[in-house]
């Protein structure tokens, strides 16, 4: 005999037991509230909490600006930080990525939002990523204005998450980079690496699995630190020595951040189609973690140079009449260029070599 009360409702469910917990994402804002005021400058007062964040150019001191976006992520560098636990730096690189980009269009920063995505929100672990979002934009001179912390169970396995950053500088009109008169003769500058940067990931992950090595064990190539921590170093956040640098001279005609591509894809971004480089290889100071990657992976010299920055994080294209004037000013801000080549008529290639990598 059926009930004729029909059977008993089921329990209610809610958004937490659905694996999305309100009150944690809540925690994680008031943790990194301090953080984020931290980064206050001319035109933003670097609150969060509302729909949308507010910047006044003119309070920035812009009479006719060009505004400039790019946003970017940092790649599976993220991998090492989840699976290693250390979660202070890739917030830096979140912002290095965007803000060096703007910078090659001689923008200066302005403000920057970030999107961080996870499975399980672990408040601990967002703040110290949302700490070096801040610290990068502090050390820009930018302002983090907002952000997104999304929880996505199903989506992201617990423990996993992702980042994505947007950038948006200004430059007064008339200001911008590539020039176009880039030409035959022209120097080229490199800009040392701080490391690995945030590209190449999945090769390097795939290089440490080969090896064998666990994440703490220690750095073949870095006495005294432990595997991740040494791939962990942060990107080189070149944007306020480099603004320093072309308020002292106006030799400079282009910069190009050398990321996804290495050499041969980023350089001629900046470029007159007419126009290509030479690259004394020679000359590159190849940072110690190039040559384990290259030894363990055994990876032949043009994938290198296509991967990785192989101790070149930026390229300056200097004037011929005034290379001794922007390498003087590059020194001033501390920037340690390095003579690396120079520009002439393009050929096949819109990037050729001499010599070899010290590998």
């Amino acid at each position: 005999m059926t009930d004729p009360n029909g059977p008993a409702p089921a329990a209610g469910l809610t958004y937490a037991q659905a694996g999305v917990d309100i009150d944690a994402g809540n925690a994680m804002v008031e943790k990194i509230k301090p953080f984020v005021r931290a980064t206050r400058r001319r035109g933003a007062d670097a609150e969060i909490g509302g729909f949308g964040g507010l910047f006044d150019l003119k309070a920035a001191g812009f009479t006719d600006p060009i505004l400039v976006a790019a946003n970017d992520g940092v790649g599976t560098k993220v991998k090492i930080a989840i699976e290693s636990g250390i979660h202070d730096t890739v917030g830096i690189d979140l912002v290095a990525m965007c803000v060096n980009d703007l910078i090659v269009q001689g923008a200066e920063p302005l403000f920057f939002l970030d999107y961080y995505a996870t499975g399980k929100l672990d408040p601990e672990a967002g703040a110290a990523v949302v700490k070096g979002i801040a610290q990068g934009c502090i050390e820009s001179g930018c302002a983090l204005i907002g952000g997104e912390t999304a929880e996505m169970p199903g989506l992201y396995s617990e423990g996993d998450y992702d980042l994505a950053g947007f950038a948006v500088g200004a430059a007064e009109r008339g200001r911008l980079l590539p020039k176009e008169d880039v030409a035959a003769g022209d120097v080229i500058f490199g800009l040392p690496s701080s490391g690995v940067h945030s590209n190449g990931f999945s090769l390097v992950r795939r290089i440490v699995a080969r090896a064998g090595l666990a994440w703490d064990a220690p750095a073949p190539f870095a006495p005294g630190q432990t595997l991740a921590r040494a791939l962990l170093a942060p990107t080189r956040l070149y944007v306020k020595p480099l603004l320093a640098a072309l308020k002292a001279t106006d030799g400079v005609k282009a910069l190009a951040h050398i990321t996804g591509g290495g050499f041969p894809d980023n350089i001629p971004r900046v470029l007159p189609k007419t126009i290509g480089v030479e690259l004394d290889l020679t000359k590159i100071p190849v940072l110690p973690v190039f040559r384990w990657l290259a030894a363990a992976g055994g990876v032949a010299e043009r994938e290198m140079l296509r991967t990785f920055n192989c101790g070149i994080g930026m390229i300056v294209v200097a004037s011929q009449a005034k290379a001794a004037e922007v390498e003087t000013a590059l020194k001033a801000a501390n920037l340690s260029p390095v003579r690396i080549g120079t520009a002439g008529a393009r050929g096949a290639e819109a990037v050729t070599y001499s010599g070899k990598l010290a590998l």
